[in-house]
């Protein structure tokens, strides 16, 4: 039996494989980076060990490290959590060479199926070998790894080169391991994975599907369980494709088999040797603790020789600290609060102060819903997230909300172009009016030296706010009478300084209001819009010159363009510098056609969000 569990992982999953833990009774024990020593995951485990460093190549990639905090910590299992180690043979040969229990499958089935290009051979499917026009559009792909990092989709000849260098580099950075592949890219396809657990004693039980269609960057968004409106006869050919995948490498473990479905055919992916994101929407349909399973089964466990019945729908939408609107970048800050109201599971890997940083993937939280039909289960995931507060860093939230209620998904039309076609719409900026107003009304109250309203009719005040992301600007006139405060087109029925109740049109609305420093949340039950109060005048801003390229996130700079020097002519849209943050690798071109008449970026660098990173002066040289 194991008494003491190391998750070799941080953020939610370790936290998710901690709370399986202590139901178990089995103590836990977290490694964390330089970057994550007041991270939550740590302050969740019994023990801790110190991984020193911040980049993943230093700390979390490394596994004789952490083979040696397990021994230090005196624990007997490992657990891989998703992404780092958890696909690499070899550290799985190290854990169980040190002695310790491997909560996961043989190597020799990591071996077999991690490698994304070895998969598809013992599948019976090849990946390209040279292409061709005929061959476009074209899947480059990182043999090893996941979520959406070392892809790019290919779709005129001559971009090939750049899309195998870039997911190259992306790929070895992430997973260390530079290995890509080239495959067909099927356009309108859905993304469709069956859940699979076996054990040491010949079972293997496909537990169901799930849909991943939704996707930014090739990395899911929003998935389901079970997939809809799949006939049952192909959920029967993905079922059985999946066991054969489990049974051809000797299989134990958790594991999903990863499929592109398209005019009715299911077309092999790639199998994932570890527990994938969104397996907690299988927990629900099921009924079942998939990390419980995974340990009772490295114990020895034999499964049932049927799995459960399924029961109901489930969804998982991704909180990610990112600007959807802007590329999908990443942003990095405080969580203030988070907090998603209702009936829904929330596995997160941040509390209110924590800091989201530039090292990691910057998924907040997941948030699943689970009801007795699709609808409900949509219905209430929508409505969860668009009461939820979540303070801090810009993110998806917004997003969410409106792709779950969108017709197609509502009706389960959707395919992994979803964003593609509607990304513009769905990131389409949509404050409260009102917002500003009752900021202004609020931090009024708040500051009164008699905690109230004075009792005499004023000259009207102005406040200034910017909306954030999207920064447009406001000016908020109110003043105050003898019967309270007062401004055109509302009636201010309520005041406090955390909350403020207006009628508009007949409607009385009532607005939380949460203030950190200069950053104002207020929120509404259809959603949350974010302020910065400005000053009255504008300050000063440092002068740019004309065509200067800020670093839109901090990160790192990982690549300057080979063939571009200070006093070139470049081209709008021409690659320049290359930053990786958030484990996600970000291009920063030319706005315009010009002269690059200066280029401050260096390989190795690490920038802040706003550093200058080139000019670029727009016209013909002279």
């Amino acid at each position: 039996m194991i008494s003491t569990l190391l998750v070799a992982n941080r953020g939610e999953i370790a936290c998710r494989v901690f709370r399986t833990c202590r139901e178990l009774g089995i103590a836990t024990v977290a490694v964390y980076s330089d970057a994550d020593a007041d991270a939550l995951h740590v302050r969740e485990a019994d023990h801790a060990v110190r991984l020193p460093g911040a980049a993943p190549a230093d700390t979390y990639l490394r596994g004789d490290l952490v083979v040696k905090a397990a021994q230090a910590a005196g624990a007997d299992a490992i657990h891989p959590g998703y992404g780092f180690l958890s696909e690499n043979a070899g550290f799985a040969r190290a854990v169980l060479d040190a002695g310790l229990v491997w909560i996961g499958p043989p190597p020799e089935a990591i071996e077999a199926m991690a490698s994304k290009t070895r998969a598809k051979e013992l599948m019976g499917v090849a990946p390209l070998g040279e292409v061709t026009e005929a061959d476009l559009p074209v899947l480059v792909k990182a043999a090893a790894g996941g979520g959406g990092r070392g892809m790019r989709v290919v779709r005129e000849l001559e971009q090939l080169g750049a899309a195998l260098e870039a997911a190259r580099a992306e790929a070895a950075s992430a997973f260390g391991d530079g290995e890509v592949f080239v495959e067909p890219y099927v356009e309108g396809g859905r993304h469709v994975e069956v859940q699979i657990m076996a054990d040491a004693h010949g079972t293997v039980w496909p537990l169901g599907t799930r849909d991943c269609s939704l996707q930014r960057r090739h990395q899911k968004v929003i998935e389901e369980s079970p997939a809809p409106g799949l006939a049952p006869s192909l959920v029967d050919e993905l079922h059985a494709q999946a066991v054969r995948a489990a049974r051809v490498t000797d299989y134990r473990g958790a594991g999903t088999v990863e499929f592109l479905v398209a005019g009715g055919r299911a077309h092999f992916l790639e199998m994932n040797t570890r527990l994938q994101v969104e397996h907690p929407v299988t927990e629900a349909v099921f009924g079942l603790d998939l990390v419980a399973l995974q340990i009772r089964i490295a114990e020895g466990d034999a499964l049932e020789k049927e799995p459960p019945t399924a029961h109901g729908h489930a969804v998982e939408a991704r909180l990610y600290a990112e600007d959807p609107a802007a590329d999908w970048a990443p942003q990095t800050g405080t969580v203030h609060r988070i907090d998603v109201p209702g009936a829904v599971r929330l596995d997160s890997g941040y509390a209110a102060g924590d800091t989201v940083g530039v090292h990691y993937d910057a998924m907040l939280a997941k948030a699943v819903a689970y009801a007795p039909t699709r609808a409900e289960a949509v219905r209430k995931l929508a409505g969860a997230l668009e009461r939820a507060a979540v303070h801090g860093p810009v993110t998806n939230r917004d997003l969410l909300v409106r792709s779950l209620r969108h017709p197609e998904f509502a009706a389960a039309r959707m395919d992994t172009g979803f964003y593609d076609r509607h990304a513009d719409a769905l990131t389409a900026p949509a404050p409260d009016p009102h917002a500003p107003l009752a900021a202004a009304l609020a931090d009024a109250h708040g500051r009164s030296r008699f905690g109230g309203w004075r009792n005499l009719t004023s000259q009207p005040h102005l406040k200034r706010y910017r909306t954030e992301p999207d920064g447009t600007e406001h000016e908020v006139r109110y003043h105050h009478t003898r019967q309270g405060p007062a401004a055109d087109g509302v009636t201010v029925i309520e005041v406090g300084p955390e909350h403020v109740v207006l009628e508009v049109e007949g409607v009385r609305r009532r607005f939380t209001v949460s203030r950190y420093g200069d950053r104002v949340h207020i929120g509404t039950p259809a959603g949350d819009t974010a302020l910065t109060a400005l000053p009255l005048l504008p300050e000063p801003t440092a002068r740019r010159a004309p065509g200067s390229l800020l670093a839109p996130m901090p990160g790192t700079v990982v690549r300057v363009a080979d063939d571009v020097t200070e006093g070139q002519r470049v081209t709008a849209g021409q690659p320049l510098v290359w930053l990786e943050a958030m484990k996600m690798e970000h291009r920063i071109c030319a706005p315009a056609s010009g002269t690059l008449t200066a280029l401050h970026a260096v390989p190795g660098r690490q920038v802040e969000v706003g550093a200058l990173l080139a000019v670029v002066q727009e016209g013909e040289s002279s």
